[in-house]
């Protein structure tokens, strides 16, 4: 929210607010996901300041992104999205994901903002890396402890249409892909594989820190949504809002009022907000 004083000033509202870190879905970019998440932001505008990471690769945009934003590139992602893009490193991938993070996270900063990381908000792989992100937090809470300083350190995720595996982000703890744990992938793997790893019986795989799972009923990819919620997150850190959609972000205002209104009980009971 900003509030225009003079014919050259301008007063951003939203710098002291607690921020979400949106990273949008492969093939498109910073600039798109901000236009595509324009109904959610209006909604948290008051309460939420929302910032957008740019992912660090090339990509081809589908025809979903260039029937509508063919105008807005270069197109980026966070991971190879198949098998035909160019190979990197895992350690590579990882580091360049790492950057753009911390760049849009520092940017931010620059432009005056104070509030506390407390969430991340992805689409489609960006949801995939969102979570993956979340899982190496929950890892080094692990290693070093609960309380340690960790950070960023955030609170709950919004996972819209995002599909697993996770992705191993801490190659610097595996000294080799077997190393790796169960159920999740090197990250230089194509986000687009068409087989999924065997899942552990050990739950060790799963998500507690809190998600909150989009899925469009209409999405042709729903049943691998719906495998990264009930395989990769724990059911009682968990929550779902479907709706009558495709592969996108609602725009509608009652399915944006069903996502804001998880948004805002996860974010009561972390206490993200008061």
């Amino acid at each position: 929210m900003t509030i225009k004083i003079s014919t050259t000033e301008e007063v951003d509202l939203t710098l002291h607010l607690p921020r979400i870190l949106c990273l949008h879905g492969g093939g498109t970019n910073a600039r798109i996901f901000h236009m595509q998440c324009r109904g959610l932001e209006r909604a948290l505008k008051s309460t939420f300041r929302l910032v957008y990471a740019e992912a660090p690769f090339p990509a081809q945009p589908g025809s979903d992104v260039t029937s509508v934003y063919k105008d807005h590139g270069p197109f980026k992602a966070w991971l190879r999205c198949t098998a035909a893009d160019p190979e990197r490193s895992a350690q590579d991938i990882t580091e360049q994901i790492n950057l753009s993070i911390a760049k849009a996270m520092y940017s931010d900063n620059l432009r005056g903002a104070t509030g506390e990381w407390v969430a991340l908000l992805g689409f489609s792989q960006g949801a995939k890396v969102a979570a993956s992100i979340l899982y190496a937090q929950q890892t080094l809470q692990q290693q070093l402890g609960e309380n340690a300083a960790i950070w960023p350190h955030f609170r709950f995720a919004v996972l819209m249409a995002g599909r697993g595996p996770l992705v191993w982000m801490l190659p610097n703890m595996s000294n080799s892909p077997t190393s790796i744990p169960m159920g999740l992938v090197d990250a230089s793997c194509p986000s687009m594989m068409s087989s999924e790893p065997e899942l552990p019986k050990d739950r060790e795989h799963m998500l507690r820190i809190p998600t909150l799972h989009v899925h469009g009923l209409r999405d042709p990819g729903l049943a691998l949504h719906r495998r990264l919620y009930h395989g990769y997150c724990r059911q009682d850190s968990a929550s779902l809002v479907e709706w009558e959609g495709e592969h996108r972000v609602p725009i509608k205002s009652k399915d944006v009022r069903a996502v804001v209104d998880q948004i805002y009980t996860w974010a009561r009971e972390l206490k993200s907000i008061k």
